[in-house]
C-alpha cells in the first residue's frame, strides 16, 4: 500500500472515531443525561425558590441555611430525639433567668432558648439542640422552618440553619448579650446530618450543590460564616 492508501486509511479511521464520539455525545447529552435529570426532578424537591439567610426581627442578616428535612412534623420531632436533639424551650423572661443562671455559674442547661430568627416572614417553627458538655455556652442548635410545600413523595419539606454556638459575649452589632456561632457552619450541618443518619430514620441523603453562591458573611450577632455552598437534605422514613 502507498503512502496516499495509507493516508486515506488513517483519515477513514479518525473520521470514523470522530463520528463515533460524536454519537456518544448525542446520546449523553439529549437521552441519558435529560432522563437521569428527569427521574431525580420527580425524587427530589427544589429549593430554587428559597432564601438562603435568615433575618433578625429588625432585619438584618441571621444564619445562613444550610440544612433540610423531608418529613411529618411527627417524624422531624421523632427523629431529632432519637439523634439526641432536645426541644429549645420557648424564649421569655424565665427562660432568660434560667440561661444566664446556668451560664454564670457553668451549669447545664439542656433546653436553653435560642434566639428568634426569622423566615418566611415569621419566626423559627421549630429549634432543637444538643449540649457539648457541661457548659452552656457551647451548644449544637438548629431552627427549621416548614416551607410550605410537598416534596415529590407528598411529605413536607422544612429548611433550617444548624450552627454551633462556640461562645456567649455582647453583639458585635447591637451589644446585647447573644451566643456567638463559630464560622464553620458546614461541619454542624454534616454533625446534624451524620447523627440522624446514625439513628437509621432516613431513607435518603443528599446534597444540593451550589446552593449558597456567596460564601462567607457575618450573620445579624457580627459573626462570621463560611460555607462551601451545599444544602445538605435528609429525607426521613414514613411511619
Amino acid at each position: 500500500m502507498g503512502a496516499e492508501g495509507r493516508e486515506r486509511k488513517r483519515f477513514s479511521r479518525l473520521a470514523g472515531a470522530a463520528l463515533a464520539l460524536a454519537a456518544l455525545y448525542l446520546l449523553i447529552a439529549y437521552l441519558v443525561l435529560p432522563h437521569a435529570w428527569e427521574r431525580y426532578a420527580r425524587k427530589h424537591p427544589s429549593f430554587d425558590d428559597d432564601p438562603r439567610i435568615t433575618k433578625t426581627k429588625d432585619g438584618h442578616p441571621g444564619d445562613p441555611l444550610n440544612v433540610a428535612l423531608i418529613g411529618t412534623e411527627g417524624e422531624v420531632k421523632g427523629a431529632m430525639a432519637a439523634a439526641g436533639w432536645v426541644p429549645a424551650n420557648p424564649l421569655d423572661f424565665r427562660s432568660d433567668a434560667e440561661i444566664a443562671a446556668a451560664t454564670v455559674l457553668r451549669r447545664p442547661y439542656a433546653q436553653a432558648p435560642v434566639s428568634r430568627l426569622y423566615l418566611f416572614g415569621r419566626q423559627e417553627d421549630l429549634a432543637f439542640e444538643k449540649a457539648a458538655g457541661d457548659n452552656p455556652r457551647r451548644r449544637n442548635h438548629v431552627r427549621l422552618w416548614d416551607t410550605g410545600r410537598k416534596a415529590p413523595n407528598g411529605r413536607p419539606v422544612w429548611i433550617g440553619a444548624a450552627s454551633f454556638d462556640e461562645s456567649v459575649g455582647l453583639s458585635r452589632t447591637t451589644g446585647q448579650v447573644t451566643h456567638h456561632i463559630a464560622p464553620d457552619i458546614d461541619a454542624e450541618r454534616d454533625r446534624l446530618i451524620s447523627d440522624l443518619q446514625a439513628t437509621g430514620r432516613l431513607a435518603e441523603a443528599f446534597k444540593v450543590p451550589g446552593f449558597h453562591t456567596v460564601l462567607e458573611g457575618r450573620n445579624g450577632g457580627g459573626d462570621p460564616w463560611f460555607t462551601d455552598g451545599d444544602l445538605d437534605v435528609a429525607v426521613l422514613k414514613g411511619g
